[in-house]
């Protein structure tokens, strides 16, 4: 099995995450999905051999559409998620206007906003698509999330690299999946 079809089934399998995929869904919102932590923390729960943690403290919805990029319409796809589930804490971002906060050129797409995230492992992205089939995104690949390797991406090399180490140190994810390992990129 090919490492997006394990990426599907670990999703598929997981009925907490299913759900939430299925109520973003409804929102309708142009190349959205779910990304980071919420692919990322499954994945290496499977690695380690143990079934799904509890979802993460925030759910990050990412989506694209440079005529929507006000704040504005992220707060109300949040305000209606919320009412679907209180029990998540939403985080609703369109991806058209958030290069100006990372100080990055403007991105074209959610895949290509999450070339400029933080790890590597992390740019993964899920979404229902045609016949509830879970689509994933992954624009940096798989190989890295599922050889268990933090690495920073290109943009955390450089000019970025403390943002890349602070998130380490407060994140500490080799204390929860022992079997990680940090490289670098330099």
């Amino acid at each position: 099995m090919d490492k997006h079809s394990r990426v599907q089934a670990i999703i598929a399998n997981d009925p907490a995450r299913w759900r939430l995929l299925q109520l973003v869904r409804t929102l309708g919102l142009a190349d959205c999905r779910i990304g980071a932590g919420f692919v990322r923390n499954a994945v290496w729960d499977h690695l380690h051999g143990r079934e799904s943690s509890p979802l993460s403290s925030d759910v990050d919805v990412i989506w694209f559409d440079p005529g929507r990029s006000t704040p504005d319409y992220d707060r109300d796809a949040e305000a209606v998620l919320r009412t679907l589930d209180s029990s998540v804490a939403w985080s609703v971002k369109n991806q058209a206007r958030m290069h100006s906060r990372n100080g990055d050129r403007p991105y074209v797409s959610s895949a290509d906003a999450m070339r400029h995230w933080p790890e590597t492992a992390t740019a993964v992205a899920v979404r229902l698509g045609e016949g509830n089939l879970c689509e994933v995104s992954a624009p940096l690949g798989l190989d890295d999330l599922f050889g268990l390797i933090v690495r920073p991406t290109e943009g955390f090399v450089g000019g970025k690299r403390a943002i890349y180490q602070a998130r380490l140190a407060s994140k500490d994810w080799v204390a929860r999946w022992p079997l990680l390992r940090h490289e670098s990129s330099e």
